[in-house]
């Protein structure tokens, strides 16, 4: 296999390991802090031994924890939001983070965005509406709340792994390492240490968090931007699919709806960036 086939297989592959964040999330009986805690220190402690072999040294900057903190509140948020509202709503809502990237970038730098820009604000809200319309139906509004935050989180992931003294493995790593720290004593409050408890934690910490980043970290080098944006776009597909084949859980055909435009709206928007950065791709 080439080297760039190997490359879009890591990312597909990373796709693979985030889009079971929902599921395993859904099965673990413990308060959402308590599993993100766990998660993250085990998570850390995958790219720390990766960092190690790689010998990949740690860099230390503004940009980088600004990151690290920016990834605790992703993490954070997302496994609340899971635990209050459906994996579908979570996960979708949380991919509505390039919209405010767009947002920051407005507010912050003064950079005007373009028509397409703002069409892609305008349908991805347009989406949004639709989940709170559902929410504010169905009792799940507070954790569309929270993964919208999550989305605002990760955003500021993505403007600050970019530019001078970013290392995005290194506020991944500083991010996860922290969160983990703080949130896994949590986890001695918990009543449930079963077997089928324990193996999702470790599966959790193991494979959607860690493994899917050191997968990505590696696989992003040499993976033409259209095809990455199209790859990762199997995330929020994948994940409510997992939720409902192996949870039962559903969601209503007004999510459906928010979930369809959002997606199409973000997925379009990445690819279009990807095709006008590097036209060749």
């Amino acid at each position: 296999m080439s080297g760039d086939r190997k490359s879009v297989l890591f990312v597909f592959l990373a796709s693979v390991c985030f889009s079971t964040g929902g599921l395993f999330i859904k099965l673990i009986p413990w308060s959402a802090l308590a599993i993100n805690g766990a998660r993250n220190l085990i998570g850390s402690a995958v790219i720390g031994i990766y960092l190690l072999v790689t010998k990949h040294r740690l860099v230390f900057s503004r940009r980088v924890f600004v990151g690290a903190l920016s990834m605790i509140g992703v993490t954070t948020l997302f496994a609340v939001a899971n635990k209050l509202t459906t994996a579908a709503n979570t996960i979708v809502l949380q991919y509505t983070a390039p919209v405010f990237v767009i947002l920051f970038m407005t507010a912050i730098y003064r950079q005007r965005p373009g028509k397409v820009d703002l069409l892609v604000c305008f349908l991805v809200l347009l989406g949004v509406v639709l989940f709170f319309v559902d929410g504010i139906r169905s009792g799940n509004l507070l954790g569309n709340v929270l993964a919208v935050l999550s989305g605002v989180c990760y955003a500021g992931v993505f403007m600050m792994n970019t530019g001078e003294n970013a290392d995005p493995i290194s506020s991944c790593f500083l991010g996860q390492l922290a969160a983990g720290v703080i949130l896994t004593p949590l986890c001695f409050s918990e009543t449930d240490f079963s077997a089928r408890t324990m193996a999702a934690v470790i599966a959790l910490g193991v494979i959607q968090v860690g493994g899917a980043y050191v997968l990505l970290s590696i696989g992003i080098r040499n993976t033409p931007p259209v095809t990455a944006c199209l790859i990762t776009g199997l995330e929020p597909i994948l994940n409510p699919l997992l939720v409902a084949a192996f949870y039962g859980e559903r969601i209503t055909a007004l999510s459906v709806a928010g979930a369809v435009i959002v997606v199409c709206s973000v997925l379009g928007y990445n690819i279009w960036l990807a095709r006008r950065r590097n036209p060749l791709d």
